[in-house]
C-alpha cells in the first residue's frame, strides 16, 4: 500500500491533520481550538462546554428531518508513548506515520489512532454534502484517557439526541454494548535516605522491550508488566542475600498502560557482586521462558553504577515485599453467559518512581460489577497500608451494563449483516469507555460503540488495520440512513 491506497481518502485526510496537532491528555486545547475553528468555518453549530468537550451540529439531509438526532463521540486525546531512546515532544511535535502492509503506524510513538480515527470519521461526515443522516451531533470529548474527566464534567443538556455511538472500540466487526467501570489506586512510601556501608557495589538493572499494551482490553492476553518482573526479582535477591539496599526505581509511565521497561539500582556486599549477576541472568532466562509466546523481544541488562544514597532499609524492604504480594491481572471472569467469559474485575500495577524522600506508585483496578470494584480496590489498599505506605482509591468512572432492548443495537447488527454477509460479534469490554458516565448523566439514551481495528495501544506499536477503516464506514454510513 501507498498513501494513494487508504480509503476513504476522507477519513485519512482528516485523520493526517488531526496528527500535525499535540493533543495530550488534559493539554488538548490546540484540538479544541482547531475543532472551535473547523465547525465555524464549515458553518456548523459548534459550542465548547465548560470542561473543554466540543460539540459540532449538522442539520438531517433533505428528507430526514423528522429522524430521532444521532450522537457521533470520539475522545480528542492521545496517550503519549514513545520507545525509550526516541528523541520526541508531544507537545509540539506532530506524529509521523508510514504504512507497514495492510497497517498504519507511527514511527517511535504511540499513533493517535486512539481515538483520533473516530475524530477523522466525525469530520469526515460532518465536511461530507452526499450523505443521507438525520440529525446529528458530533461530540469530541478531552482527556479521555487519564480519568474520563471530560465525560465527567460534561452537564446534562450539552448533548440531546436519541442515540449515541461511540467510535473508540478497535475491533471491526465487534460491537460493545458494556464495558468495565474503573478507580485508580495510588500509594507512596516516605523515607530518609541512607548511606550505604564503604565494601558496597551498586548495580544498575534494567528491562526493557515488553509488549505491554492495555490495561484493560489486553489484561486477558497475560503479557509480562515490567514493575512485576523487577520486584519479583528484587524479592528474591533480598531473601537470598543479607545486606542488599534499593537506591531507584522506575517503571510504566500511565494507568491505563501495562508497563513495558523499567530499572531498579541496588547496593550490595562485594563480595557477593558477582552471584547477583549471575542470579540476574538465570532470572532472565527463566522469565523468557515464561513469556516465549507474549513477550519475545525482552532485553536484559546489569551493569555497575555510581554510588549515592540509598532508601531506608526497612521501607525499602517493605516496598519490595509489598510488590511481591499486590495482585496482578486477572481477578475474576464475567458470569454472564451473554458476555462470553469476559474479564469481570483486574488490577494493572502500572508505573513506580522513586524520588529523594519518596516511592510513589500508580495502579488501576476495573470492573463490570461495582461491588467487585470496590472489594478489588480494598485488597490493593491493604496491601500497601500493611506495608507501611499512605494508599487510597480515585472515585473513578461507572461501569455501562447493556439494555435488555436496544433499537440501535438491532438496526447496527441487521445493516452488518446486510453489507458482510456476516453476524458481528456483539459483547462487552474490559476497559473503561465514556458510555458509562453518559449511561448516568443521560439515562435515555441508546448507545453502542464500534470502530476500526486497532492493536497495541497504548504502546508505540500501536497501529491501524487500513482497510477495515473503510468497513467502519461503509456500515457507518447504512446506519445513519436506516436508524
Amino acid at each position: 500500500m501507498n498513501k494513494s491506497d487508504l480509503k476513504p481518502a476522507s477519513v485519512f485526510e482528516q485523520f493526517a491533520k488531526i496528527n500535525q496537532i499535540p493533543r495530550p491528555s488534559k493539554r488538548e486545547e490546540k484540538m479544541i481550538d482547531y475543532l472551535r475553528q473547523w465547525g465555524e468555518s464549515h458553518g456548523l453549530e459548534t459550542k465548547i462546554d465548560e470542561t473543554g468537550n466540543v460539540l459540532i451540529r449538522k442539520p438531517a439531509t433533505p428528507g430526514y428531518e423528522n429522524h430521532k438526532t444521532i450522537i457521533l463521540q470520539s475522545h480528542m486525546d492521545m496517550v503519549c508513548d514513545k520507545l525509550v531512546d526516541v528523541d520526541f515532544d508531544f507537545d509540539n511535535d506532530a506524529i509521523q506515520t508510514y504504512i507497514d502492509g495492510e497497517w498504519l503506524r507511527a514511527k517511535g510513538t504511540t499513533l493517535g489512532a486512539d481515538d483520533g480515527i473516530g475524530c477523522a470519521i466525525e469530520l469526515a461526515i460532518l465536511e461530507a454534502n452526499d450523505i443521507e443522516h438525520g440529525p446529528l451531533e458530533c461530540v469530541f470529548t478531552r482527556d479521555e484517557e487519564t480519568g474520563l474527566t471530560g465525560a465527567e464534567g460534561m452537564k446534562p443538556g450539552f448533548m440531546t439526541g436519541d442515540y449515541l455511538i461511540n467510535l473508540d472500540s478497535e475491533d471491526e466487526g465487534e460491537f460493545f454494548v458494556s464495558c468495565a467501570g474503573g478507580r485508580n489506586t495510588q500509594a507512596r512510601f516516605t523515607f530518609q535516605r541512607e548511606q550505604a556501608p564503604n565494601d558496597y557495589f551498586f548495580l544498575k538493572a534494567q528491562l526493557k522491550g515488553l509488549t505491554g499494551g492495555h490495561s484493560g482490553d489486553d489484561i486477558n492476553k497475560k503479557r509480562a508488566n515490567a514493575i512485576k518482573l523487577l520486584g519479583r526479582f528484587l524479592f528474591q535477591t533480598m531473601n537470598r542475600y543479607k545486606g542488599v539496599q534499593l537506591a531507584q526505581f522506575h517503571s510504566g509511565k500511565l494507568h491505563n498502560a501495562i508497563p513495558r521497561d523499567g530499572m531498579f539500582v541496588i547496593a550490595v556486599p562485594n563480595t557477593i557482586k558477582e552471584n547477583v549477576k549471575a542470579d540476574w541472568n538465570v532470572f532472565a532466562a527463566i522469565v523468557e521462558d515464561e513469556f516465549h509466546i507474549t513477550d519475545t523481544q525482552m532485553v536484559w541488562s546489569m551493569e555497575s553504577a555510581d554510588a549515592e544514597p540509598i532508601i531506608e532499609r526497612q521501607v525499602a524492604r517493605n516496598f519490595v515485599w509489598a510488590l511481591q504480594a499486590i495482585d496482578n491481572g486477572i481477578y475474576a471472569i464475567c458470569q454472564d453467559p451473554e458476555l462470553n467469559g469476559m474479564v469481570e474485575t483486574s488490577s494493572n500495577i502500572a508505573a513506580i518512581h522513586s524520588t529523594e524522600t519518596e516511592i510513589n506508585i500508580l495502579s488501576s483496578q476495573r470492573s463490570n460489577v461495582m461491588s467487585n470494584l470496590d472489594n478489588m480496590c480494598a485488597t490493593i489498599v491493604a496491601t500497601f497500608q500493611l506495608a507501611g505506605a499512605e494508599a487510597y482509591s480515585s472515585d473513578g468512572y461507572p461501569a455501562w451494563k447493556m439494555k435488555a432492548e436496544s433499537q440501535l443495537r438491532d438496526t447496527v447488527v441487521e445493516t452488518y449483516k446486510e453489507l458482510f454477509g456476516k453476524t458481528p460479534i456483539v459483547r462487552g469490554i474490559h476497559a473503561g469507555l465514556e458510555c458509562g458516565l453518559f449511561s448516568e448523566r443521560y439515562p435515555q439514551l441508546d448507545m453502542i460503540s464500534f470502530g476500526p481495528t486497532l492493536r497495541d495501544v497504548h504502546t508505540p506499536d500501536e497501529r491501524l488495520l487500513i482497510p477495515t477503516v473503510q468497513m467502519v464506514w461503509d456500515h457507518l454510513l447504512l446506519v445513519l440512513k436506516k436508524l
